[in-house]
């Protein structure tokens, strides 16, 4: 997709007449008032610009993070000789920090602006990677062995990830704000899109960047997470373009009164919906990360595949997904989030039973592995859009940082549970262990739907409606066989 054309369909789905929308469409583009009688005022150029901004600074910081996460870092790892647990927890950490996620929401409360709060933060976080470079050259020249640089690179992803998760919920918080709610399945597809796009292109690139560097695969990381640290500070320089709001006005939309509490926001707490909605997302993601980390681990480490086909792996994954999520994101403004999650959920709960059939042979190589990743990106498209969405959609605007905070909180406890279940069942049941994993995995993400089927979404149509405008001739088919 070209800039011309990204700029208009940004035009496009920013240009909804005021007439054709909702009050609560009007309320997300005013923001909220300042008092009852004076409104902070966003006009639809600023949210244009704005929604522009928050997909340059996705973009560049989608390679980042494809560098410190993902199959580069694992075969980085790998290479100096981690282990299974070493790599299990490497896909925990991120998980077990965001707990912290809701103490971040509620120091937000105590700055007067979104933008400056959330560049110290990842600016903070992005910079400690600068410490791996060193270590890189000393265990390239002997200096160090490559069980330290193994030790301190967890250190840093530690380190990083418990200061980014200050920033997650008002991030999140942020970009709902700045996204009109009729508008997001739409935005979010768009930009997603654009996303995969990029991990399509530069994810490979990397890749053979790391297996082909003259120095060896150690230092080729070394140049690529230079790369990738420079732009993730570039990223941070978008968010100048990007309509500043002050956090403390949240709660001011239904308090009259200038005296605001000032203790941790328990709203969240008393929502019966939403808490139905974290208990699926505790059990979906313990049920995903059982398996989610060990994919890579499964061929690089049991099949022997080579990073660079690895990473043309992950980016079929990625084309599918950057081709899915337009239509993904059509559909869900039309349908509603959780009906597309019921459906697409049973198909992502599938997919770890699959590679059960796969092994070191020419059909799993050239056939099986690029349909599973055609797959895993198309599905996860929907998921990753609509779970987001859904959190956006039932939280009231004044408590979005509170309400991602304990989504964020519940995801990576639960998330990490079931990564470090997922270690050590595949270090104790042997070199089966990956395979019991997948299977044990396909399993938990079925029960996992349960629950989100009695949570409730406003304008959300039943799953059995989502069917029939997918497959419409189900309905004709029906009424022929009751005829005959």
């Amino acid at each position: 997709m070209s800039s011309n054309q990204g700029d208009d369909y940004l035009t496009e789905i920013t240009s909804v007449p005021i007439q054709e929308r909702s009050e609560d469409m009007v309320v997300m583009e005013t923001m909220v008032p300042v008092t009852s009688k004076s409104p902070l005022k966003v006009s639809k150029p600023e949210i244009r610009i704005s929604l522009k901004a928050l997909t340059v600074e996705s973009i560049f910081a989608t390679v980042f993070y494809s560098i410190i996460g993902g199959a580069l870092l694992t075969n980085f790892l790998l290479e100096q000789g981690a282990d299974c647990v070493q790599i299990g927890l490497l896909a925990s950490i991120p998980q077990l920090v965001n707990l912290l996620q809701p103490l971040g929401a509620y120091l937000l409360e105590r700055f007067t602006s979104f933008r400056w709060y959330t560049l110290v933060i990842f600016a903070s976080s992005r910079l400690t990677w600068l410490s791996v470079l060193p270590l890189i050259w000393l265990a390239s020249s002997s200096r160090i062995t490559g069980c330290q640089v193994v030790q301190w690179t967890l250190a840093v992803v530690w380190v990083t990830n418990i200061i980014e998760a200050f920033g997650r919920a008002p991030w999140s918080g942020w970009t709902a704000i700045l996204v009109p709610q009729r508008l997001r399945g739409r935005y979010f597809g768009f930009r997603n899109s654009l996303l995969s796009l990029t991990g399509l292109l530069s994810v490979p690139l990397l890749g053979f960047t790391v297996s082909s560097w003259p120095g060896g695969t150690a230092k080729g990381f070394g140049v690529i997470l230079t790369l990738g640290i420079v732009l993730g500070v570039v990223s941070l320089a978008s968010q100048f373009w990007m309509k500043d709001v002050n956090p403390q006005l949240l709660r001011a939309k239904h308090d009259d009164t200038s005296s605001q509490s000032k203790g941790i926001d328990t709203t969240v707490f008393k929502d019966g919906n939403f808490l139905k909605f974290v208990f699926y997302l505790a059990i979906w993601c313990f049920a995903v990360n059982v398996s989610g980390p060990f994919f890579n681990l499964y061929m690089l480490d049991n099949l022997h595949i080579d990073i660079s086909v690895v990473t043309i792996y992950n980016a079929i994954a990625g084309a599918a997904n950057m081709l899915m999520l337009p239509l993904w994101g059509k559909i869900a403004d039309r349908t509603g989030n959780r009906p597309l999650l019921l459906l697409v959920g049973i198909l992502v709960a599938v997919t770890p039973l699959l590679w059960l059939f796969t092994g070191k042979h020419e059909m799993t190589m050239w056939v099986l592995f690029p349909l599973l990743h055609v797959l895993h990106g198309a599905t996860w498209a929907a998921i990753d859009l609509c779970t987001n969405n859904l959190i956006m959609g039932v939280a009231p605007l004044q408590h979005q940082s509170s309400y991602f905070g304990l989504s964020g909180a519940v995801a990576g406890l639960t998330g990490a549970a079931g990564i470090t279940a997922g270690s050590f069942l595949a270090t104790g049941v042997g070199a089966g262990g990956l395979l019991v994993l997948f299977a044990l995995s396909g399993v938990l993400r079925v029960v996992a739907l349960l629950p989100l089927m009695f949570v409730k979404e406003q304008r959300s149509m039943s799953l059995g409606h989502l069917i029939e405008l997918l497959f419409p001739y189900t309905r004709r088919t029906e009424q022929l066989l009751a005829n005959d």
